[in-house]
């Protein structure tokens, strides 16, 4: 169903800099991103995967990997790679703030504290949202702790996506870590899919067969 189309997908947590022995980074393994990779791969798709630091990797060797660190770094290889591509599917956790000041040198314990100031990292989604075409199709994913469907349709609404997945860390066996996953899908038109727990290979396929329905919808208004 995606014969012909180039997918872009992120995957995996970015790993923000304090000094040389310590970072600031996530509890995501990458493995929904990686099974969306390889199940686009098995529908057909061209698939370039953006991986953060992660112990696996595709089993697909079609899937072209680029491996990054930070979410600079994400953000760079995801806003030079979408222009040539069809789907862009972002089920990266990347960090939202960085350190302000990176140090060269391992910080020294002293006193009773200290202050670590952040910024904010580049904002991956919003920023594709902003450079996409028409005939691209967007997907993100929100990982939500309470008002799952509120806070997942804003940010749908305001990263200009076509469609969201949502995780609630209050499922179990749902969220970081885990070998399933439990998702809500909600596309642009307010549409909710609401999916019980299943493997994330499994739920790949919900996520790429939802998109191949709205690449159907698109045709059709088209015709």
């Amino acid at each position: 169903p995606l014969t012909g189309k180039r997918v872009l997908i992120n995957a995996g947590p970015t790993r923000e800099q304090i000094d040389p022995v310590r970072f600031i980074s996530n509890y995501s393994t990458g493995k929904m991103g990686i099974a969306l990779a390889d199940a686009a791969s098995d529908y057909g798709a061209e698939v370039v995967l953006v991986l953060g630091p992660v112990e696996r990797h595709p089993e697909d060797p079609s899937v072209k990997v680029i491996n990054v660190v930070s979410a600079g770094e994400m953000a760079s290889e995801c806003i030079s790679a979408f222009p040539g591509c069809d789907i862009a599917i972002l089920s990266a956790a990347v960090a939202d703030f960085m350190p302000a000041e990176q140090y060269d040198r391992k910080l020294k314990r002293q006193g009773e504290g200290m202050i670590l100031k952040l910024k904010p990292t580049d904002d991956i989604a919003a920023s594709l949202g902003r450079i996409r075409t028409g005939s691209q199709l967007l997907v993100g994913f929100a990982l939500e702790t309470h008002d799952e469907i509120l806070h997942a349709s804003a940010k749908l609404k305001s990263k200009n996506l076509d469609l969201i997945v949502m995780n609630s860390l209050r499922d179990e066996g749902a969220g970081f870590g885990h070998d399933t996953n439990r998702i809500t899908l909600i596309d642009r038109n307010n549409i909710i899919d609401k999916f019980e727990l299943k493997s994330k290979e499994e739920a790949a396929r919900d996520i790429l067969d939802k998109i191949v329905a709205l690449l159907n919808a698109e045709k059709d208004e088209t015709k």
